[in-house]
C-alpha cells in the first residue's frame, strides 16, 4: 500500500474522530468526481486536494478530461499540460482521462459506466455545459443522485447564457455544496435553489504549492530583489475584474512614500497588456514593476510567493473564494483583499479589507502594514488560523457528510416511491 501523506493522514484522522461522535450512517460504496486532474490545468489545483483528501475516506473515481476546450476559445491559444503537479496517486483514488469536448461518445460512456454511488460535479466553464449536461443526466437516468460543487455562482465576466445554462444544469442536481455565504444567497436568488439543498463549505489551503527549505535570499536575487525591498505579489490570470489598474494606481501612490517596494505581476494574459503597459508608463513605475505575463506552471508557483513580502487581491467584483489566495494562506503570506466575494474570509484584520476600486485606500493598506513589522507579523499568525479553518481534513469531513445525507435522501425517496 502506498504511503499516505500528512495531508492524507491529517483527513483520514478527521473522519475518525467524526466517527467516534456518532456518525453510524453507511459510508458511501464509491463516489465519482467529476472534473479536471492534472496534467490539464482548469480547475486541478481545487480538484487534486479534493480528489485525495476524500479518497482518504471512500473510494473515488475521478472522471478528467484527455481534451479540455478547443484551442480556439482559449486566451493565448492552446490549453497547454501542466506536468509539474504532483501526483494524484493514492491507493482509494482511480482515475480516468477519457473525456474529450468533440466527441458526445466520450460523454455518454462516463455517464454509464462504472457503479458508483453518486457523482460530484465541479462547475465552473460554460464551454463545459453540454459535456456536464449529459453526464449529470444520464446520473438522474440512473437514479444516482447529483452533487454541485459550484465554483462560480455567476460568472467573473458579464455572460447572460452561464445562468440560463447553469439553471438547465442545476435541474439534474440533488445538491449543491458552494464556498461562501453569499454564494448560498446567489443560489437561491439566481437560479431557485432552496436553501436547504445548498451547503457552505469553503475553498482549501492549495499546500501542494509549497516547498521545504526554499533559498529565499538566492531566489529573491534570481528575480533582481535585494535585502531592502519590500516585494509586493500581484499574481493569477490578468483578467479585467481583477483589478489590475486599481493595483497599479495604489502602487504609484505607495513607491511616492516607499521607494523601496516592487511589484510582482505574473499571470497569463486574458487581454492585452498594452493599456496596462502604457498606464506604468504614464505613472512613471516601471522600474518598480517586474513583469511574468505568462502561465506560472505549479511547480514554479512558489518561487513567487516565496520571494513575496505580501499579497495582494484587489478584485472589482467577484463571488467566491480565490485559488490565488487559497495559495498565499498556504504560504502564510499576508494577504490585503477587496470586500468582495468570500475574499474577506482569507484575512482577520478589517484593515487588511478594502474596498474594491479605491487605490488611495488599498496604498493606505499597504503603507499601513508595511510600515509596521509587528502587524506583518500579526497577518502572518492570522493566515496560520485561516490555514487552519480551511484545512482539507475539515473540508473532506463535511464533503463526505453531503454525500451521506444526500445518498439518506435518495434511499428514502426510493423506499416511499416503492
Amino acid at each position: 500500500m502506498a504511503e499516505l501523506s500528512e495531508m492524507e493522514e491529517a483527513t483520514i484522522n478527521g473522519v475518525r474522530s467524526h466517527t467516534a461522535r456518532g456518525a453510524q450512517r453507511p459510508e458511501p460504496q464509491r463516489v465519482a468526481i467529476l472534473g479536471t486532474l492534472p496534467p490539464l490545468r482548469g480547475l486541478s489545483s481545487y480538484c487534486l486536494e479534493l480528489a485525495l483528501s476524500m479518497a482518504a475516506l471512500t473510494e473515488v473515481e475521478f472522471i478528467s478530461f484527455k481534451k479540455l476546450y478547443p484551442e480556439a476559445i482559449y486566451p493565448g491559444g492552446a490549453l497547454k499540460e501542466d506536468h509539474s503537479f504532483p501526483s494524484a496517486g493514492h491507493p482509494g483514488l482511480k482515475t480516468g482521462r477519457r473525456l474529450t469536448w468533440y466527441n458526445p461518445l466520450t460523454w455518454l460512456r462516463e455517464g454509464f459506466r462504472g457503479r458508483c454511488a453518486l457523482l460530484h460535479a465541479q462547475w465552473w466553464s460554460l464551454f463545459l455545459f453540454p459535456v456536464y449536461f449529459v453526464i449529470c443526466s444520464t446520473f438522474k437516468l440512473r437514479r444516482k443522485p447529483v452533487v454541485f460543487t459550484v465554483h462560480n455562482t455567476l460568472p467573473h465576466e458579464k455572460s447572460f447564457f452561464y445562468r440560463k445554462l447553469s439553471r438547465l444544469l442545476f435541474l439534474t442536481g440533488n445538491h449543491f455544496v458552494v464556498h461562501t455565504s453569499s454564494n448560498k444567497t446567489q443560489m437561491t436568488a439566481d437560479y431557485g435553489i432552496p436553501p436547504e439543498k445548498v451547503s457552505v463549505i469553503p475553498h482549501g489551503t492549495l499546500d501542494f504549492h509549497v516547498k521545504p527549505h526554499v533559498d529565499r535570499k538566492a531566489l529573491r536575487e534570481e528575480m533582481g530583489f535585494d535585502a531592502g525591498h519590500k516585494v509586493i505579489l500581484l499574481f493569477g490570470a490578468v483578467r479585467p475584474y481583477k483589478g489590475y489598474k486599481t493595483a497599479l494606481h495604489a502602487f504609484a501612490t505607495l513607491i511616492a512614500k516607499r521607494p523601496e517596494c516592487r511589484l510582482i505581476v505574473a499571470g497569463k494574459l486574458w487581454e492585452s497588456w498594452g493599456p496596462y503597459r502604457e498606464l506604468i508608463q504614464r505613472l512613471k513605475i516601471k522600474e518598480f514593476v517586474t513583469t511574468f505575463l505568462e502561465y506560472i506552471p505549479a511547480g514554479e508557483v512558489y518561487r513567487f510567493f516565496s520571494v513575496a513580502d505580501l499579497v495582494i487581491l484587489p478584485y472589482h467584483h467577484f463571488d467566491g473564494q480565490s485559488g490565488v489566495g487559497s495559495t498565499a494562506v498556504s504560504f502564510r503570506k499576508p494577504l490585503i483583499v477587496s470586500r468582495v466575494g468570500g475574499l474577506p474570509d482569507l484575512v482577520c484584520d478589517p484593515r487588511c479589507v478594502v474596498p474594491p476600486q479605491d487605490p488611495s485606500a488599498l496604498a493606505d493598506a499597504l503603507d499601513g502594514c508595511l510600515q509596521n513589522p509587528d502587524r506583518l507579523e500579526g497577518m502572518v499568525n492570522d493566515a496560520g488560523r485561516v490555514a487552519h479553518e480551511l484545512s482539507w481534513a475539515a473540508i473532506a469531513e463535511k464533503t463526505f457528510a453531503v454525500y451521506q445525507d444526500v445518498l439518506d435522501a435518495s434511499r428514502h425517496a426510493c423506499g416511499v416511491s416503492s
